[in-house]
């Protein structure tokens, strides 16, 4: 029996097996119902619409959604018809791949009208002749066969009209809304470029929207090198702002957007990409897109050049980041230290001053004289300087401006509002009335203090300053002072620890009061110390790598209390040398509780 012989072929040519497999499983790689109505009104503005309308509502209790448009409409043939055969026939084979490079237009893969299998049910496509006729193509999802028969209108309309009923009950949550937000951002540059005017009208939620394209927040970044390859050049229009989870900068082709974020590309993994400070657009228009979804892109030579272009820009971007982080973290610091001055000096105010006496505040608290001249801020001194205004010697005096006269009584305070006095001992309270800005108000005013419990006695109770006789008996006290002015009235309270036990002198630091310090990070990972201070610089060095500095920075007014008790620690150590560790703790405790109530 002679042997068979053997096929000698060693190779040949691909061919699809089963023409309408191929069909379902293109039609239903697209799984993005946006993404579908993208790909309609894009064909639109390929067809050189000036106005696309896209109306959402229910005919018959069924849900529809149309897409009219007033552009070339489709193409037609010899007999001046629209050639929707050519349309159904050439899946796969879009005549807009001959013609983008001259046209700048998007489509290439034949595959758009599959899109709607994502939308609905049936797809009906109505388009005019030149004579006027209108046809209309129909189609069903699932079905291979197409129907075109002539639709009667009185008048003939320019352009296309895309049906699609009934949608999907799992897209029926599309709202009109939703439709408007993603086209501003998903057609951004193709609206821009075009001029087109897109309309959304949901009759079911009974809201009209006008498709504007995106704008960007923040500060749009000029001096950026410019990505160049052998495939063409690459636009940027990139925005620094805010850190934010929703700022992203997304990935183009011609003007489309391709990916929402271009960090989803494990390329781009890594800042600035990732850091939340950037949004904007990177359009590379020679990129080649996967065909079944439009929502990705091939990763070949032409996605390799422009990671290789990007480079050098993710430099200049990271340094740019870098150069806003410093600044806004200089601005912050700047304000925390604001908060934490003014904190203490309220503070200071109510603590009794031979026991807090500790930077150069004499002028705040001295209750021989007036702290400053009427209408001006106690709040106002700056750390570690001296107010000189009022003072012998302090300067040629200038004419207030109107805003810096005060206004009517708003509120007091009993300064110090708690104190320590030795048993028989005398203390000084003064009572400082401000207005609603906290400028000090002098004119007009009439006091009357008073003991409302404990021991002792007052003098001179119907002015400012009253002077509190301390009994021979361990006690506390509690005054009150009431302060009028014409028809407004004030009261505050003050506290008054009477004892023969006070803190040595030899307990307080002797050293010159060189006014509030500052304060500054240094980065010690690893390291256990959370600040020091340095006396020579009268500065708090505070380790921004430390765990509890971290766990706080993740919200202001966390952050805020954390270095204002990282304050307290280091000026209640370097003022009270001497004392017991348990001392030291009541001591923290006291200036904790009166700074914190003024901290924001």
């Amino acid at each position: 029996m002679p042997k068979r012989k053997q096929r000698s072929k060693a190779g040949g040519k691909l061919r699809i097996g089963d023409d309408w497999n191929a069909i379902n499983i293109i039609a239903l790689s697209q799984q993005s119902p946006l993404k579908a109505v993208a790909e309609f009104v894009e064909n639109s503005i390929d067809a050189h619409a000036s106005n696309v309308t896209i109306t959402r509502g229910k005919e018959a209790g069924k849900p529809y959604l149309k897409i009219v448009d007033d552009g070339h409409g489709i193409p037609r043939d010899l007999d001046g018809l629209p050639d929707f055969p050519y349309v159904a026939t050439h899946i796969c084979d879009s005549l807009k791949r001959y013609l983008k490079e001259r046209e700048g237009i998007q489509g290439e893969f034949g595959i758009g009208l599959l899109s709607f299998w994502t939308l609905g049910q049936e797809l009906a496509l109505t388009s005019a002749g030149a004579d006027g006729r209108t046809m209309e193509m129909r189609m069903r999802k699932g079905d291979p066969r197409y129907t075109i028969v002539d639709r009667r209108r009185l008048f003939p309309e320019k352009g296309t009209e895309v049906v699609i009923k009934p949608l999907l009950p799992g897209i029926r949550h599309l709202t009109g809304e939703k439709i408007q937000w993603f086209l501003a951002s998903e057609l951004r540059d193709r609206i821009k470029s075009s001029g087109v005017r897109i309309q959304v009208i949901d009759h079911q939620a009974r809201t009209q929207y006008q498709v504007v394209p995106r704008e960007f927040t923040g500060r749009l970044l000029h001096q950026l090198p410019a990505p160049e390859t052998s495939f063409g050049e690459v636009y940027l229009e990139i925005y620094l702002g805010d850190s934010s989870p929703d700022h992203k900068v997304g990935l183009y082709r011609h003007g489309t957007r391709v990916i929402e974020d271009i960090a989803a590309l494990e390329e781009f993994q890594r800042p600035p990409w990732t850091s939340g400070f950037l949004q904007g657009i990177v359009d590379a228009p020679f990129l080649t897109l996967t065909p079944g979804t439009r929502s990705g892109i091939l990763q070949d030579e032409r996605f390799a050049a422009l990671c290789d272009a990007l480079a050098p820009v993710g430099i200049a971007l990271t340094s740019d980041i870098d150069e806003q982080r410093r600044a806004a973290d200089e601005q912050a610091s700047k304000e925390i230290l604001r908060s934490i001055h003014r904190a203490f000096r309220e503070a200071l105010l109510a603590l009794p001053g031979e026991e807090y006496d500790w930077f150069q505040l004499s002028d705040v608290r001295d209750g021989g004289r007036r702290p400053h001249q009427p209408g001006i801020e106690i709040e106002g001194l700056e750390a570690g300087n001296v107010s000189t205004q009022g003072k012998p010697g302090g300067g040629a005096s200038r004419q207030k401006e109107f805003f810096e006269f005060p206004g009517p009584l708003y509120s007091v305070v009993v300064s110090p509002a708690s104190s320590t006095v030795p048993v028989g001992q005398n203390k000084n309270l003064r009572a400082i009335p401000r207005d609603r800005k906290r400028l000090l108000v002098e004119e007009g005013l009439a006091y009357q203090w008073e003991i409302l419990e404990g021991g002792g006695a007052l003098e001179n109770a119907g002015s400012e300053i009253v002077t509190f006789r301390a009994p021979q008996e361990p006690g506390l006290s509690r005054v009150r002072v009431h302060v009028k002015q014409r028809d407004v009235e004030c009261q505050s309270e003050g506290l008054i620890t009477v004892t023969d036990d006070l803190l040595a002198d030899s307990a307080k630091s002797s050293r010159h009061r060189e006014g509030l310090p500052a304060y500054t990070f240094e980065r010690a990972p690893g390291e256990l110390w959370r600040s020091r201070y340095e006396e020579g610089r009268n500065l708090i060095v505070i380790n921004n790598a430390h765990r509890d500095f971290i766990y706080a920075s993740k919200n202001r007014a966390v952050k805020l209390r954390y270095i204002c008790r990282l304050y307290i620690k280091e000026l209640v150590q370097k003022n009270f040398p001497g004392l017991s560790p348990d001392k030291l703790l009541e001591r923290m405790v006291e200036l904790s509780l009166y700074t914190e109530e003024h901290l924001r």
